[in-house]
């Protein structure tokens, strides 16, 4: 089967979807733009469950209950700061670009793990973490276009914009694919 993708110009908090992603910091307990949104509408439940799971790694994933969401469940995960995209040499690659990989794959993994059919992301790292919008939307496209885990896909995958010239980029490139 294969995965159903859209973008969408919406609050993220709003969709009824097995899981939505936030765009934690690495404490996990809350913040500013999608996270501060995401830990106010599902309530204090989730500060309590985010204390005890200890962090989380850039470029990793972690999961917890929705609580008050409309979504089941919620998967943090911490994007990379850009800083300048600098290609390691020796690798042939750019630190963040995995990085920002990594937060979808981990997230999808996440996923499979708890037989979720419908997920949402947001635009991970490209508010106030700084990752240009286009280059984070061909990451994030790409990525979860390629996942496979054991036929454990998701059947909806939302790209969740917080504005219209966000969406216009994701409708583009998805629109190619």
């Amino acid at each position: 089967m294969k995965t159903r993708l859209e973008a969408r110009q919406t609050d993220i908090t709003k969709l009824v979807v097995d899981a939505i992603v936030n765009a934690a910091n690495n404490s996990l307990l809350g913040g500013g733009g999608v996270d501060g949104a995401i830990h106010r509408a599902a309530g204090p439940e989730l500060l309590v469950e985010c204390r005890n799971l200890g962090g989380c790694a850039t470029g990793d994933a972690k999961a917890t209950r929705g609580y008050r969401l409309p979504a089941k469940h919620v998967i943090h995960t911490v994007g990379p700061v850009w800083n300048s995209g600098d290609e390691d040499a020796e690798m042939g690659f750019r630190e963040e670009d995995r990085l920002l990989a990594s937060c979808y794959r981990k997230s999808l993994e996440i996923a499979a793990q708890l037989e979720l059919r419908s997920i949402a992301f947001p635009a991970i790292s490209t508010g106030v973490f700084g990752f240009p919008r286009e280059r984070a939307a061909k990451i994030a496209t790409e990525t979860v276009q390629n996942y496979s885990h054991e036929n454990a896909q998701p059947e909806h995958v939302i790209f969740c914009c917080f504005d219209a010239g966000t969406l216009k980029i994701y409708e583009t490139l998805l629109s190619l694919k």
